[in-house]
């Protein structure tokens, strides 16, 4: 029977307890150990397994023990894993270690003092986690300050210090110095930002990063993880020991993400093997250093739903994890420039620009390079290559895959709808009821010019384009006929009154601009000649105007005809 695939765990014990299906990342521990790195801060978009990965590496280090102080041996959790075959340069570290695990994605919160509750309640937790140590506790101050920040109570000022704090104390019980493991720790700060108390939440993050992490005489060394290097903001101020490991740099590159060999491992576990290309167009694409990765919750997601149901289409799974709202910013904001540019991702083409790596939140829109560099770093754009000149680095950057293609294309579709809601269509209704075949065209022209086309320019984005235009004027009922073969115009506008008028809409894509007029000829005489307003004269309709419409990339045409 073979092994379930685990959709949502993040703790690596139960994975390994429940017998789940386990893509083995522990040679990461051997590669930290390596490293011997004081304080190392590891950068990966979402989804890319950092909670994982940090849960292992607390069974790895840690000597537990329970509320009652005795010891619980984890070291069977990584048999057979590859760390157990290292030797015991690496194994000699296995379980000597007290170790300091938080979260702060609980402060994904409205305001500040609910994301302080959030946090305040995570430090409480881990305190809890560390209950035994009130048993050696003489009464005292220190044993009166523990049990205030276990019991969750206390003010901003006792928490500021409290992970330092709690380092010391497990150092002097357990004669070891404490690893601290620190998981999305910029997710305060994202949240922060876009929520207005960024300042507040910042100087929070601050004083506890730099109490804990900053001359910590009681610290071993520390793993922080998150999407972005947060440098200017000042929360790893002075800290001399830390190592970044960004997606740019070498280190760690096959730790997080699925490499080919795992995929295809995967794949044929579940005897899968033949989605190979499939799984490779959707979700591969990602460079971590030189090493080519999936991402792996949409590996995972995927064949779950394949071995659920073998036709199963792929899904954007990683788009429904989180707002994507960075994408929205980016259309949103676009000039004309960055819509060429955008146009060109779609399309399949890159783009290049300069990369700097500690991009903060608060500099995303000082520039549209700064907004494409967050883009990158967190995981919707891919390096396609790189150049130096002089002291910039450049990066030719890419669309990943088609997972991520889809998130700009809906992201693109969602904001033309809200535009066009928001656009007065009056010109347009008055130039196409009053035959002015010119002012028809040049307003389709300058919508055009001012949308983001992901269809290349093909015949079924113009009509789209155009059908969501007339759509929105309410004053007509807008039937699309293109899927229903010879004998019907592509578009139908019936004016919502008895005896009222109606509008055909024929249209043409052409290849060059000499051949646009000469297109607009044509498409009025196939109105003629498939003979398209009979059935709407015999509706009622006493006016019928007839349209030959064509496009150029972004220019349109229409040339006028009626019959009443």
């Amino acid at each position: 029977m073979r092994k379930a695939i685990p959709i949502g765990y993040e703790d690596f014990r139960e994975m390994i307890e429940k017998d789940l299906y386990y893509v083995d990342k522990t040679l990461m521990i051997k590669e930290l150990l390596d490293s011997a790195g004081k304080v190392n801060l590891i950068t990966r978009p979402r989804r890319f397994g950092k909670t994982l990965n940090l849960s292992m590496l607390r069974y790895f280090f840690e000597a537990e023990k329970g509320t009652n102080g005795a010891p619980a041996d984890n070291s069977f959790l990584f048999n057979g894993l590859k760390i157990s075959t290292c030797g015991e340069r690496y194994l000699s570290h296995q379980g000597k270690y007290p170790v300091i695990n938080l979260s702060l994605k609980s402060a994904r919160q409205p305001d500040f003092d609910r994301a302080f509750q959030m946090l305040r309640r995570t430090i409480a937790d881990e305190f809890r986690r560390h209950a035994f140590l009130l048993s050696k506790l003489t009464e005292g101050a220190d044993c009166e300050r523990f049990r205030l920040l276990m019991s969750g109570q206390g003010e901003l000022a006792d928490y500021a210090d409290a992970l330092a704090f709690l380092s010391r104390l497990l150092s002097e019980e357990c004669g070891r110095k404490t690893v601290i493991l620190i998981d999305e720790y910029d997710v305060p700060l994202e949240n922060a930002y876009f929520r207005g108390f960024y300042d507040t939440m910042s100087d929070f993050i601050r004083t506890l990063f730099e109490s804990v992490l900053k001359t910590n005489p009681h610290l071993e060394f520390a793993v922080i993880t998150g999407c972005l290097w947060i440098s200017k903001e000042s929360i790893f101020t002075g800290l001399n020991n830390l190592k970044i490991h960004s997606i740019l740099s070498g280190g760690y590159s096959d730790s997080f993400g699925f490499t080919q060999e795992e995929v295809t491992e995967t794949l044929s576990y579940y005897d899968l093997s033949r989605k190979q290309d499939e799984v490779r167009k959707w979700y591969d694409g990602y460079l971590f250093g030189e090493q080519k990765i999936y991402n792996p919750w949409s590996i995972l997601n995927y064949a779950d739903a394949v071995v659920m149901k073998p036709d199963a289409f792929p899904e954007p799974y990683w788009s429904n994890t989180s707002s994507n709202s960075i994408i929205q910013e980016l259309v949103e904001r676009a000039d004309l420039e960055t819509r060429s540019e955008i146009e060109r991702l779609v399309a399949g083409e890159t783009i290049e620009k300069p990369v700097h790596e500690d991009i903060t939140y608060g500099d995303i829109y000082e520039s549209q390079d700064n907004l494409w560099n967050f883009l990158f770093f967190t995981g919707y754009l891919k390096k396609a290559g790189e150049r130096r000149e002089e002291e910039f680095t450049y990066l030719t950057l890419a669309i990943p895959n088609i997972e991520v293609r889809f998130i700009y294309r809906q992201t693109i579709l969602k904001w033309f709808e809200k535009r066009v809601k928001q656009q007065d269509m009056t010109p347009l209704l008055d130039a196409i009821e009053n035959g002015d075949s010119a002012a028809f065209g040049e307003f389709i022209s300058e919508q055009l010019a001012e949308s983001i086309s992901f269809f290349d320019y093909a015949e079924n984005y113009y009509h789209g384009f155009l059908v969501g235009l007339l759509k929105s004027s309410g004053k007509y009922e807008i039937l699309s006929n293109r899927e229903s073969g010879s004998g019907r115009s592509d578009i139908i506008m019936k004016e919502q009154k008895f005896r009222g008028r109606a509008v055909i809409l024929e249209l043409k894509v052409a290849r060059s601009y000499s051949e646009m007029e000469e297109l607009c000829h044509k498409a009025l005489r196939q109105i003629e000649e498939k003979d398209y307003e009979t059935a709407l004269k015999s509706e009622g309709y006493r006016e019928v105007l007839k349209y030959g419409v064509c496009f150029f990339k972004k220019g349109c045409i229409a040339l006028y005809r009626t019959d009443e």
